[in-house]
Formats: structure tokens, sequence, C-alpha cells
């Protein structure tokens, strides 16, 4: 459990450093499955970024809820059994992402990340550090989340490597 909201911060943003590659790649290799039986099920780099910016954005909203308010609609919403909405709210960030430019996408790769640092610097850290459930639905949303995904982080980065030699 974090106690100082930098210490926080800094963990998160060095979490997120190696999802800055996608960044580079070019738009081809943003479209390029990976395998199927493979770490990444198949996804290619622009499925990844739907899946975990659009998690972050999720802790966004969280975050943009408590800078104004005790409570956090979202966090009560994602805070359910993963049953109840769990791969259904997976399967609709791939589907928006889908109907996004690459364009959009990018742009979304670069600023929800960045937003959301800013907006946790304006929440009272009594509303989400020093509030333990909302503190652990910030970092599922983040640092494990990143975590979780680096298999097929690594994998989307290789499939777009294999692509372009």
């Amino acid at each position: 459990m974090y106690m100082q909201a930098m210490e926080f911060l800094e963990d998160e943003r060095e979490s997120w450093v190696p999802y800055e590659a996608l960044a580079a790649l070019s738009d081809d290799a943003l479209e390029r499955p990976t395998d199927e039986e493979g770490p990444a099920h198949g996804w290619s780099a622009r499925d990844l970024i739907a899946h975990v910016v659009g998690w972050q954005e999720m802790a966004l909203q969280m975050a943009r809820e408590l800078a104004v308010d005790d409570e956090s609609r979202t966090q009560r919403r994602i805070a359910q059994p993963w049953e109840t909405y769990g791969e259904a709210l997976n399967q609709r960030l791939l589907k928006d992402a889908g109907e996004l430019t690459t364009d959009e996408l990018r742009q979304r790769l670069a600023d929800i990340p960045a937003e959301l640092r800013g907006t946790l610097t304006m929440v009272p850290e009594a509303r989400w550090l020093k509030a333990p459930a909302a503190q652990r639905m910030f970092t599922e949303c983040t640092m494990e989340h990143y975590e979780d995904h680096l298999p097929a982080l690594r994998a989307v980065l290789a499939a777009a490597e294999a692509g372009a030699g």
C-alpha cells in the first residue's frame, strides 16, 4: 500500500515505460495479429493499446469523479465481480477502439496515461491514496494490469519486428 502520492505516480510511470514502444510501431505493425496460441491470444498491437489504455481511461474517470466527490460511480461499477461485467467490458473496449483511426488511437496512447497522472494529482489523497479500496482499484487498473500484459506486449512487439524483416 502506498503512503505517498509521488511514490505511486513514479512507480506507475516507470511501469508504463515498456508500453511506450507501441507508439513507434508503423501503422501496418499496429494491425499485425499475434499467434492465437501465444501470450497475446491473437491480439494486435492495436488491440493491446485499446485494452490497456481503455483500463487507464476507467482509472481516469474514477480520478475525475473523486476530484469532485467523495465517491466514484466508475469505481463501484468496476469493483463488481469479474463475471458480472469483465469480458463484456473488454470486448467493448476492443470494439470502440476498432472504430478509431490510427491517428486517434495513437493520440489516446499518448494522452490518456499523462492525463491520468495529472488528474490524480488533483484528487484529495484521502479519496484515493488513503482510501484502500480506491488505491487498490487504481493499482489494479494500472501497474498490476501492465504487469499482467507484459507477455502480450512482448508478443506484439515481436510480431511487429518479424513482419518488418
